[in-house]
């Protein structure tokens, strides 16, 4: 089975870390209080950061909730040269 065809090279998981990373350091957040924000066990927002795990729809939204984005932001495209969403 072929996988599909995405806009541009990088996954979802790509885009989660990147995004999740860029976000929680412009909140001034340590992945620590991010996971605490989110309900999550300490070390979970580095795993899904190093995209060693996969994370939820509901963790997906609960992550967005604590860093007050919609969850759309968290999916959006990045660089793949400086990890910085493509508008």
């Amino acid at each position: 089975m072929k996988k599909p065809a995405l806009s541009n090279s990088s996954t979802a998981r790509e885009r989660i870390s990147e995004n999740l990373k860029r976000l929680r350091k412009e909140m001034r957040l340590s992945q620590e209080k991010t996971a605490e924000l989110a309900d999550f066990h300490r070390t979970y927002v580095s795993q899904l950061e190093r995209r060693v795990t996969n994370v939820s729809i509901d963790g997906l939204e609960r992550l967005a909730s604590a860093l007050g984005v919609d969850i759309q932001e968290l999916l959006k495209p990045v660089d793949s040269k400086d990890g910085s969403p493509i508008p």
